[in-house]
């Protein structure tokens, strides 16, 4: 199992062969000096996989239950957006932050890495019980397409079962 240390905003493994496996065989996080640096939905992602464990500065283990705490305070509507992060890694997608492109995901089509090809979608999260107005609705359109991706909705429901809908520009 690979261990790795939460600070701040950053998680960072250790430096070793079997962390840099994480990015060279499933493209999760990037490398930086040696060590991967995971995101918040990659990391818990690797921890429900008992793939990673996670320690704070102080070397203290942190358990699951403790960092999703941890994450929610930091990240706006992390479990929504984790459940979707979730369920399309579990479909074979490799799933970056999208921050750049004004999105919360970019999705790449499977078996497609990250640096080979450009991502397939942009991918914004919602839960069913939250409200989007036309004009962060056409917002979020817009972006998708001025980036040459197409527009992914993944609504989390109740249950934290994931609905995708692929929105498309068209012309009459």
């Amino acid at each position: 199992m690979v261990k790795a240390t939460l600070v701040k905003e950053r998680i960072l493994t250790e430096d070793s062969d079997e962390a840099r496996l994480f990015y060279s065989q499933s493209r999760f996080g990037t490398i930086h000096e040696g060590c991967v640096e995971l995101s918040f939905y990659e990391a818990l992602y690797l921890i429900e996989k008992k793939k990673l464990r996670v320690y704070d500065y102080k070397k203290k283990h942190i358990k699951k239950e403790d960092y999703i705490k941890k994450a929610q305070r930091k990240k706006t509507d992390f479990w929504t957006k984790y459940l979707v992060f979730k369920d399309m890694r579990n479909r074979g997608y490799v799933v970056k932050t999208a921050l750049k492109f004004g999105a919360d995901f970019r999705v790449y089509d499977r078996g497609v890495k990250p640096g080979e090809d450009h991502a397939k979608w942009v991918l914004y999260p919602v839960h069913e019980g939250s409200s989007l107005t036309w004009h962060e609705f056409s917002s979020k359109n817009r972006v998708a397409h001025s980036t040459k991706k197409r527009l992914l909705l993944g609504i989390v429901d109740d249950e934290d079962d994931v609905t995708y809908y692929e929105v498309k520009w068209t012309r009459p």
